[in-house]
């Protein structure tokens, strides 16, 4: 039985208890007493608390054998109530229920977040390379245990219930999130919430997991963005190892070493940046954040495809729209984005 449920039950049996010893009362005395009356002397004899008899009990037998049978049924309930929240209390159902309240109103005021959804083994992976970039994340599992296995790589912000559920959703903030990625065991309920997603934000960024491949036009049309297989990763994974060992480990170094934390990201060039109009030698980009720019993805002029310039020149301008494509220590990335980030 729920927490809330269990509060419910327990209020509305006192209730009954305290309803019940007053219509005795006053179904005894014939409405001799008034209404109040008859309730405060049920609580009295409930509560043991011996203020005196503001309804006269002794010398009455009726009244006498009621006010027994009310103290010892009555009691006991009370006495179950109260045992029941101190349980409650001490397994702390209701400090957890409090956290989970804070939780809930941290999540509602996150903005430009990322929601996982599935705490299994790709979400962890997802959870945790998230908190390494220092983005803001809010996992959507409904495994307790799996969202224990995940807590354990950070104290994440998390919503324990159905992903399919849009109820849910919305309570991660889908509405003001700017991307989500589903890592759910079955395409179907993949496919389901890659619909809703895309109906709840337009113009969030979904990535969607799927097992079977036959399913990816499927997840595309409805609103994926990207739709990766660990399986086919997996398998181009093991095909590198063999044909390209010396790459692998550099890029495996480059992802686990241990005293940096090291990855290849994007820095957008937007409307009004103060990167616009400079050079990436006069961007700081490598001088004041220690960045190497990798490729330079230039926006895209009307009828034409975006193009892509691999190591630039320094002297190359930037124009609003172009991207960026450098390497570097996620915390001088961060520091880079804060500085360029337009308010």
């Amino acid at each position: 039985m729920k927490i809330r449920t269990r509060l419910q039950f327990i209020l509305l049996v006192i209730l009954f208890v305290v309803l019940a010893g007053t219509a005795g009362y006053y179904h005894i005395y014939a409405g001799e007493h008034r209404i109040l009356d008859c309730m405060y002397m049920t609580v009295v004899s409930l509560t043991s608390v011996g203020y005196g008899e503001i309804v006269p009990v002794s010398g009455n037998p009726r009244a006498e054998i009621f006010t027994m049978i009310l103290i010892t049924f009555g009691l006991g309930i009370i006495m179950y109530g109260i045992s029941t929240l101190t349980a409650l209390l001490v397994e702390g159902e209701v400090s957890g229920m409090l956290r989970k309240r804070q939780m809930e109103k941290k999540i509602a005021k996150l903005t430009g977040h990322i929601i996982v959804c599935g705490g299994g083994q790709t979400g962890r992976y997802v959870l945790e390379e998230l908190h390494k970039n220092q983005e803001k994340s809010v996992l959507l599992e409904q495994d307790e245990s799996r969202i224990e296995l995940c807590r354990e790589i950070t104290d994440i912000l998390h919503i324990k219930g159905d992903a399919t559920d849009d109820a849910n959703l919305l309570r991660c903030g889908i509405q003001k999130a700017k991307g989500i990625v589903i890592a759910l065991p079955s395409d179907k309920d993949t496919l389901y919430v890659t619909m809703t997603a895309r109906m709840l934000n337009p113009g969030i960024r979904i990535i969607s997991r799927m097992v079977d491949p036959r399913l990816e036009p499927k997840l595309r049309k409805a609103g994926a963005n990207s739709v990766v297989s660990p399986n086919f990763i997996g398998g181009l994974r093991m095909a590198s190892e063999l044909i390209r060992p010396t790459a692998v480990s550099f890029l495996d170094q480059m992802l686990r070493t241990g005293d940096r934390t090291l990855r290849i990201h994007e820095l957008p060039v937007e409307p009004g940046s103060p990167l616009a109009g400079k050079s990436i030698a006069g961007s700081g980009i490598k001088s004041d954040f220690n960045l190497l720019v990798l490729a330079l993805r230039k926006a895209a002029q009307p009828g034409e495809a975006p193009q892509t310039a691999f190591n630039p020149a320094p002297d190359v301008p930037l124009s609003a729209g172009d991207t960026l494509i450098v390497m570097g220590d996620v915390m001088d990335i961060a520091r880079a984005r804060g500085r360029i980030q337009v308010n």
